[in-house]
């Protein structure tokens, strides 16, 4: 299971615009200097708008701004607007993808394993990166 670039790009240009939510709105350009190429940088900021987690101000001056304080917003918040639900198999939402779907011994483990990445995922702000450890420059988020 990966997170996909759209999930993670999110997440980066959710941090960067917690991070310079003092500065003012922030230009798209300044936004992709993290590393996100700018085309792609207006769907997901697009994505993230429609899901209540970024504004945007029009005018010279204008650019997208942060919401809500970094505090309310959390990991889970980001990827549910970029990805949709976290589901690690589609037995979980579609019964009827699998014949086995309502006796099967294993669908319980995926929905144990979901509500547990969900919860740790819900618990985790972007507040709480703040206090983490700058080992990424910009330009470096691979992995």
């Amino acid at each position: 299971m990966k997170l996909s670039t759209r999930g993670k790009y999110g997440l980066y240009a959710m941090y960067y615009l917690a991070r310079h939510m003092d500065d003012g709105p922030q230009s798209l350009q300044s936004i992709a200097s993290v590393g996100i190429p700018k085309q792609y940088l207006e769907q997901l900021l697009g994505n993230l708008r429609r899901a209540g987690l970024v504004g945007s101000v029009r005018g010279s001056q204008g650019g997208y701004r942060i919401a809500r304080p970094p505090g309310e917003i959390t990991v889970l918040d980001v990827i549910d607007a970029m990805e949709g639900p976290l589901e690690l198999s589609d037995c979980m939402t579609d019964e009827n993808v699998c014949n086995h779907s309502l006796q099967c011994p294993v669908r319980h483990v995926w929905h144990r394993l979901t509500d547990s990445i969900n919860r740790e995922l819900s618990g985790i702000t972007l507040g709480d990166m703040f206090q983490q450890p700058q080992e990424c420059e910009a330009n470096e988020h691979d992995g």
